[in-house]
Formats: structure tokens, sequence, C-alpha cells
């Protein structure tokens, strides 16, 4: 029989775990499903828009999510291609995302930026490429809807390399800019690839591969097209970075891709070549070193909690990410937090909304488990070592504000509940103004939609009704020292004062000049932007 660190072993080298990062609406749900349909896990590739027909994106199962036709919460889908075993941690793509969106970066080892080909690079992709670079992670680059009008490629590589500081290399290049997308020239086999067929991206597509100097392909691809395909290989070839595969995995140089998930046109080649180059699970930082995956010894740490994922029963899932080792089914390890033993119990693989029992998982999986209110975000489970603590994850500052209260008295107990537990789900942040006795908390959230999913899942889930007064605040900063009292600071009016769940100390500002003014007229004051949880 194999020994167990073999087929721990083995199982690591199968894995490749990645988040989808883009601004909203530049394809990222359709992606998503493409790469199932290649994966066979779904059959039909279900587009988005067409929600009235009741045809809903696999990786949306909020019912918010399906009246709105967006993703505002993170999924995990997982499928099996070429022998890799791929999970997908699929991220809000709305223009009001949640926190949510920079924990689950926290559980990938590599991420793939995705990019309309017509905007470029735009707000929300810096925000999350920013998240990317902190931790170090590779980024993998699919310039996307190249079947419309797009940028030059040219510009869009200098855009990527200008706005986000890291350079590119394009593994493929378009061939058909202006809404009349052909192909892809393949550069690693100096092959173009045209595409043909998906039935309107619901289908795997057909290609048709050729040499780039073959006269009788050249006269296939038409004159023009051929002309011009030469002339900018030429100057790729000249002028561009050259390809190394360390530099990729030091988060220094993203590949470029080029395709369009609509029409499935070099989906497949992006998906077969990525699996090649991006990592699989590698060590975790850790209070005791680094901590190798393929370690006998179980370990893994909690990035998100959802409540409610099946309204009928009201439970709540914790999200585990696999560090080390080999999970099984109803095994026992620490909750370092507390060092108190629990039973990891009706662990659950996901596709979207549909969940399978899991008798075992390795590293690079994530898991769901039932968390009968045990578990916090930022929780490390160790089979053995009680020291051992991963980083913890941080928590990214609000960007807007506002007061909540229960419109109905009565009603206290259901909503301090609501809140006490989205909170801890991380959906929102829970601030108290200090001194200050009355019922309402300050809830903060990165996109304004929050607020919404906020209403709607206390008046659907815990049948309140909530008051809500929107704030003028922009800027939470945490107060570095723990021995100052900020009602000594000498503060603009308008700054507010608050604690976060923890007690700590937060600082609520208008603008940049509040900001200044508290550093500039409190000497050593030192404000923070993240917070471990």
């Amino acid at each position: 029989m194999q020994d167990i660190k073999n087929i721990i072993s083995n199982e690591v080298r199968r894995r490749k775990t990645f988040a989808i990062i883009s601004h909203p609406d530049a394809g990222k749900t359709t992606i998503t499903e493409k790469l199932l349909l290649y994966g066979g896990a779904i059959r039909l590739a279900g587009a988005v828009r067409a929600r009235k027909a009741n045809k809903y994106a696999v990786s949306d199962w909020m019912e918010i999510e399906k009246q709105r036709g967006i993703s505002v919460t993170s999924s995990v889908l997982q499928f099996q291609y070429n022998g890799y075993c791929i999970n997908i941690l699929d991220t809000p793509g709305h223009q009001d995302f949640s926190e949510d969106t920079y924990r689950t970066l926290m559980a990938a080892d590599s991420a793939v930026m995705l990019i309309d080909g017509a905007k470029g690079v735009e707000e929300q992709t810096i925000k999350l490429f920013h998240i990317c670079k902190m931790r170090g992670i590779p980024i993998f680059t699919f310039i996307n809807k190249m079947d419309r009008a797009s940028k030059d490629p040219f510009e869009l590589m200098e855009e990527i390399e200008k706005v986000l500081g890291i350079r590119s290399y394009p593994m493929n290049w378009p061939i058909g800019t202006d809404g009349d997308f052909k192909g892809v020239y393949n550069r690693k086999l100096a092959q173009v690839e045209l595409f043909a067929g998906g039935n309107h991206g619901q289908t795997i597509v057909s290609s048709t591969v050729g040499k780039v100097d073959d006269p009788a392909f050249a006269k296939v691809l038409g004159e023009h097209y051929h002309k011009r395909l030469c002339e900018e290989i030429e100057l790729l070839d000249a002028a561009g970075d050259s390809f190394d595969r360390q530099s990729v995995l030091k988060g220094e140089l993203t590949p470029i891709f080029f395709g369009s998930a609509m029409t499935n046109f070099g989906v497949q080649p992006f998906l077969e070549e990525f699996l090649k180059l991006a990592p699989r699970p590698g060590k975790r930082t850790s209070s005791v070193g680094d901590v190798d995956p393929e370690s006998e010894k179980f370990t893994g740490f909690v990035f998100k909690i959802q409540a409610n994922m099946n309204p009928a029963h009201r439970d709540r899932i914790a999200f585990i990410r696999i560090c080390s080792g080999r999970f099984t089914r109803g095994m026992e390890v620490y909750n370092i937090r507390d060092g108190k033993i629990v039973r990891l119990s009706q662990p659950q693989q996901f596709m979207a909304q549909e969940r399978t029992i899991i008798e075992e998982a390795y590293p690079g999986d994530i898991i769901g488990v039932f968390d009968p209110g045990i578990f916090r975000i930022g929780d490390t489970l160790s089979e053995e070592d009680r020291e051992l603590r991963f980083e913890g994850i941080p928590t990214f500052p609000a960007e807007h504000f506002a007061r909540v209260a229960a419109a109905d008295s009565m009603k206290r107990k259901q909503f301090l509940k609501g809140i006490t537990e989205l909170s801890e789900e991380g959906a929102v942040q829970v601030f108290k103004q200090i001194d200050i006795g009355i019922e309402a908390f300050v809830i903060g959230v990165v996109g304004t939609l929050q607020f919404e999913v906020l209403e709607h899942r206390l008046k659907h889930e815990y049948g309140v009704n909530i008051r809500m007064q929107h704030l003028p605040y922009k800027y939470a900063r945490w107060i570095g020292e723990s021995n100052i009292d900020p009602r000594k600071l000498n503060l603009t009016s308008s700054t507010m004062i608050v604690h976060d769940k923890k007690d700590r100390y937060v600082l609520l500002f208008e603008n940049d000049w509040s900001i200044n003014w508290a550093l500039e007229k409190n000497k050593g004051l030192t404000l923070l932007d993240i917070a471990n949880v």
C-alpha cells in the first residue's frame, strides 16, 4: 500500500488553487463557467444575461445574486482537467464588492486577472492587484472580450506595465481586434490558431492550426490579417520582455493571454498553458516556521464564514483552506485560538450551491465544514502542533459607513444576533461609537451594495427591518499605539471615534485633509489602514 506521504505528495502536485480578479462586467463569471465547461463540470454554459429564463450562472447561489444577475459573494468551485484538480475561488465582480473579495485572495496560490480589451485596466482591478502584489502571488492576465472592438494590444501591454507596475509577456497575440477576432498566434508553438464553432459560447470550440509562414494557411487567414500579424510578431520579438517562469512565480512578470470568454475563443489554450505554469500549493508562513504542504499532519485556516447558504436549514459554513497533510471526514483538530479540540463534521466541497459530502481532501483544497458558531475568520486549525499559527488575515479598511438600528425595538434580540453573525461572517465591519449608549451600530463596508445585502439578509434571514442613516466618512484608520486615549487627541470636529469588535480604537475620517491634520497635530501618532483580524 502506498504510504501516506507519497499520497499527499502526489495530490499536492495535481492541485492548482487560484482566484479570478477583475473589475465589474469584465466577464469573470462567464470565464469561470467556460473553464467549468472545458473541465466537463457542466455540459452547457448558462449565459449570465439569460436570467429571465431562470438560467442563472452556476457560481451564483444567493437569492439577491439571481435577482440582480451579479455575484456578491465569493464561491468555491472544484473540477478535474487533464489529471489536475482545480480549485477556483470565484470572487464578486460587482462594482460594490465586499471585503470578502480581499480575504479570498489570502486562500489562493495564484490569481487570474481578467481585463476588458476595450476598457483596459480599471479601478477595482487595481485594488485587487495590490492585494495580490502584497502577498507576492503569481498573476496571470486574460484580456477578454476580443470578439468586440478592443484597444490596440501594444497599448494594453503598456497600460498594464504603467498602471500596475508589473512587466508583461504575451503568450499569444490576437488576430483581429476591431470586432473581427479570428484567433491567436501562439508564440510558444510558433503557430496560428483559428477558432470556430462554440454555439455562441455554449459548447466547446474547434480550432484550425497552422504555421504563419505556410502559404496555404496565409491564404486562409487573408492577406490583410497575415501581413499585419507578421509585422506585429516581428515587433514583439524585437522589443518585448523575454519569458522567465521564475519571474512569473515571484509575481514580477505576468503572462498575457488574449481571448473571448463569451465565444470560448482562446479559453482552452489559456487553461492548458496556465495549468503548466501556475504554482502548486506551496509553503505557508506560520509562527513556528514555514509549513510544508507535503507534511503528514493536517493544518488549515478559516478564511470565510457564510451563514444561511441553505435557507431551509439556516446553516453556517466555515470555509477552510487546507495547507498541509490529509483531511479526513470527522477528524479532530486543535482550534489554536482557544486551544479546544473540534471535530470537523459534515465536510463539503462545492459547485456553488451544489454540495458534495467528502471523505478526504488535500493541500490546496477548499472545504466547508458545519460551524455551530465556534469558528472565526483567521482561525488556524492544526492536527498536532498547538503552537502553530498562520499569519492573521488582515481587516481591510471600509470605505462607506452608516448608522444602523432595529426599526422595531421589540426585535432587538434578533437584530443583535443578525449583526453579530454577519460581522463574524465578515460581511460587514461593526463599530460602536465611544461614550454613547444608544442601541445602534456604525456599520462599515467596502462597497455600498453590502448595505443592501445587509438589509436584505437581516429582513429575510432574521426577520428584522432596520433604520439606516448613511454617514459621510470615507476612511477608517486604526490607532497604532494601544496606550493612546483618542479622547485626548487633537482631531477635526468631523472625525468620529469608534471601537471595533475587538475594542480597538478606530478613527473615521471624511477626507484626506482630516487624516493629515490628525498626524500633524499629534506627534508620534501612527494610523494603520489594515489591521489583523
